[in-house]
């Protein structure tokens, strides 16, 4: 990256990876430079549909409001449009019937929303969007094998055709994007052009989850909630999320388990894992509900995060965002949301009039996008028992502040104030310290646990 870049100069950018976050970054830089290329290794569907390139694409995905509002600031009126594809919108805690730490949540007034249709459907219509500006060009079925350059600046990417043979052609850049994912090959690309590899922090529970799609029928538990919601922890380590896909009554069931507990593929075997849970509920619903696919499992669940803001000897006109910076755990459905705001917060760093837009400035503007969600991933993930990684290593101050995010989860469940503080922080429209907001932590500290139900709360409270 040229220390002029969000100046005007009329300049070539390559994003490596047509995810959306990729797709996001090229509407970004759009804006600053004269083209942008678009290579993605997958030849994109023309409809909504699931792709090799998304390993999770068959398994849930959410939209919290952090995410919301950044995809609408990017693409205006993209959540009207996503709307009208029948996307549903659940209101949290009202809509969903939800355990945690051996209790359930009161389902009180809505203070935080998400959306729960398809990632195949929100991913085709950030596509078409953004490709239909004449200047950013998509190059489908083509892998990034290299970058061309030095250790002191990248000079292009080295493709190649999938199935072509083993030449490849070079396409020159004057910044080079990596938004291929979490099994990015940025290391290898780095070391082939003497460059240095970011560290890589790890923390891996070993999680795996499993989901299938199921029509509900007459017959299932009677609720006037949209979907059920079993949290794990490290005394109760099994998971489950059942969620609409839209209005024709699919939903979207996922059960989880650690290592060793992992959820099986056979349909018989994954009705009866839900069993596991620490409540019948889940496994009602299932029994009542009409299955309407296999199941579909993934592993690949660690949280990664390449410390690319660290010094090392690395070239200008890089730089790595999405998953390819910052994977999280998905089971928290931070991902799509994130990818949204790294996008925005390059949009800022190169529209700074204050600030030169280098290449470490920027990198560290993506990190910072995805700090809390990492906190909260990691954070979460440091407790579960048999959790590995040099980021599962305690620090000096995990006692105390454990101690008092156990009392804030504790007290959310009964307690409207602290549960809407929780929930905002969750969603990333307000920053982990809105928890240590005054009367926040008088609520903590000082009041009781409160009410909560023991058993599942089928109807919202008035």
């Amino acid at each position: 990256m040229a220390d002029e870049w969000g100046r005007g100069t009329a300049r070539h950018a390559v994003v490596v990876g047509g995810s959306l976050s990729g797709l996001l970054t090229a509407r970004v830089l759009a804006d600053h430079a004269e083209r942008v290329t678009v290579v993605e290794r997958d030849r994109l569907p023309e409809e909504p549909d699931t792709r090799p390139g998304v390993p999770q694409g068959r398994h849930l995905h959410v939209l919290v409001e952090g995410g919301q509002r950044a995809l609408d600031e990017l693409l205006p009126g993209f959540m009207d449009e996503l709307r009208k594809l029948g996307a549903p919108k659940i209101a949290m805690p009202t809509d969903m019937v939800q355990w945690q730490n051996g209790r359930w949540l009161r389902r009180t007034a809505a203070s935080a929303h998400f959306y729960s249709g398809p990632r195949a459907q929100l991913e085709w219509l950030v596509r078409r969007r953004v490709l239909a500006d004449p200047r950013i060009e998509l190059v489908e079925g083509t892998e990034t094998v290299g970058l061309t350059g030095t250790a002191a600046r990248v000079t292009g990417v080295r493709l190649r055709g999938r199935g072509a043979g083993r030449e490849s052609r070079v396409l020159a850049a004057d910044l080079v994007v990596d938004a291929s994912g979490r099994s990015t090959k940025a290391a290898e690309w780095l070391a082939g052009i003497g460059a240095e590899a970011p560290h890589e922090e790890t923390l891996d529970t070993g999680l795996a989850y499993g989901s299938r799609i199921y029509r509900a029928t007459d017959a299932v538990p009677a609720t006037d909630g949209l979907g059920y919601y079993v949290v794990p922890g490290p005394d109760q380590t099994y998971g489950a999320v059942v969620v609409p896909l839209g209005h024709d009554g699919h939903h979207m069931v996922t059960l989880s388990g650690l290592r060793g507990q992992e959820p099986p593929t056979d349909p018989e075997a994954f009705e009866e894992y839900a069993k596991l849970l620490p409540h019948p509920v889940v496994s009602q619903w299932l029994a009542a509900a009409e299955p309407v696919s296999g199941v579909h499992t993934f592993r690949n669940t660690a949280n990664i995060r390449r410390r690319y803001d660290r010094p090392g000897r690395r070239p200008a006109g890089f730089l790595a965002t999405g998953d390819a910076l910052c994977a999280f755990n998905p089971i928290y459905g931070q991902g799509m949301s994130v990818a949204a705001l790294g996008a925005v917060a390059l949009r800022e760093a190169l529209a700074d009039p204050r600030r030169t837009p280098t290449t470490r400035r920027v990198q560290r503007a993506l990190l910072a996008a995805a700090r809390q969600a990492w906190d909260i991933s990691a954070g979460a993930d440091k407790k579960m028992p048999g959790a590995t990684g040099d980021a599962a290593r305690p620090k000096p101050l995990d006692g105390a502040v454990g101690w008092y995010l156990a009392r804030v989860q504790e007290r959310s469940m009964g307690d409207p104030l602290v549960g809407d503080a929780f929930r905002e922080a969750l969603i990333l429209t307000a920053p982990l310290s809105r928890l240590f907001a005054p009367a926040v932590a008088r609520a903590v500290l000082f009041s009781p646990a409160g009410r909560a139900p023991l058993e599942p709360q089928m109807r919202r409270e008035d």
